[in-house]
């Protein structure tokens, strides 16, 4: 049985070192779950065909399903390039926040015997998204990937435009209400600008945030018989059913939180990209 210990450390830890280059717990478990996607979607998929086995069916299903999410956020111009970046953070991060609900995640690694428990002081198996070095990474992937498709698609005046752009009608107002609207637009724009700066921050911590916050919830529910000072059958009886109900919780805060990070992407290029459609 495991000893509760202080609780969830905030940072991974070192599990050995390639020449200088130091690998964590959090790098394995990313590496493991990078690589069984792959295989996964490889065995399933296999060699494509006009009839599609069962497993490409799946696929094709996840992909269509994604398609019609994303394609009226982003804009058909945009659709296709951004795609491939779009669906493998969400099938990324998903998989990502639902490991921490494998057996073995944190509950594996070197450890010291006190008394009758078994504390774990440095775990084997992290969360990739329970690390922040990971989080910050995907944000910053996916801001650098942002900058391309508005400048690749939009153009630097279509930036331009949307950022400090008078978005009064020269028809309808008068030219000194005009004139102050675009002086009030170009201050909004500088707004903007410091909003965008910030962006991959919000991205970074909110999911670092979610996943984190989970994993110590779990690890609290895991432990509370200790806490209630328990015996030892109510301890063991608490550690087995108390986390049950948090693990379905976890589940489905994992999906939002790998949706609402793919959906926020997708709005910040559909923002400035997605023009083509509008008609007022």
């Amino acid at each position: 049985m495991l000893a509760s210990g202080e609780g969830v450390s905030l940072v991974s830890e070192e599990i050995f070192k390639l020449g200088v280059f130091p690998v964590t717990n959090s790098m394995v478990t990313s590496w493991i779950i990078s690589i069984a996607i792959v295989i996964i979607v490889k065995l399933l998929v296999g060699r494509t065909s006009l009839i599609p086995s069962k497993g490409q069916l799946i696929v094709e299903s996840a992909i269509t399903s994604l398609r019609t999410i994303l394609e009226p956020i982003v804009g058909k111009k945009v659709f296709y390039p951004s795609f491939w970046l779009l669906s493998g953070l969400f099938i990324f991060i998903l998989i990502h926040n639902w490991s921490a609900l494998l057996p073995g995640v944190g509950t594996i690694g070197q450890g010291i015997q006190e008394g009758n428990h078994f504390k774990i002081t440095k775990p084997l198996i992290r969360p990739g998204n329970a690390d922040l070095n990971m989080t910050l990474a995907l944000a910053l992937v996916a801001n650098l990937c942002w900058v391309y498709f508005i400048v690749r698609y939009a153009g630097l005046k279509a930036i331009i435009k949307d950022w400090f752009g008078n978005k009064a009608d020269k028809t309808q107002v008068n030219f000194l209400i005009f004139g102050l609207l675009g002086i009030l637009f170009i201050a909004v724009g500088f707004i903007e600008v410091l909003s965008i700066l910030f962006r991959p921050v919000s991205l970074t911590f909110r999911l670092f945030g979610n996943v984190y916050g989970g994993e110590s919830l779990l690890h609290s529910m895991f432990y509370l018989g200790e806490k209630l000072n328990l015996n030892e059958t109510l301890i063991n009886i608490s550690m087995a059913i108390a986390p049950i109900p948090f693990y379905f919780m976890e589940v489905l805060i994992g999906l939002v939180q790998a949706m609402v990070f793919m959906l926020l992407v997708s709005v910040y290029i559909g923002l400035i990209c997605n023009h083509e459609e509008e008609n007022h």
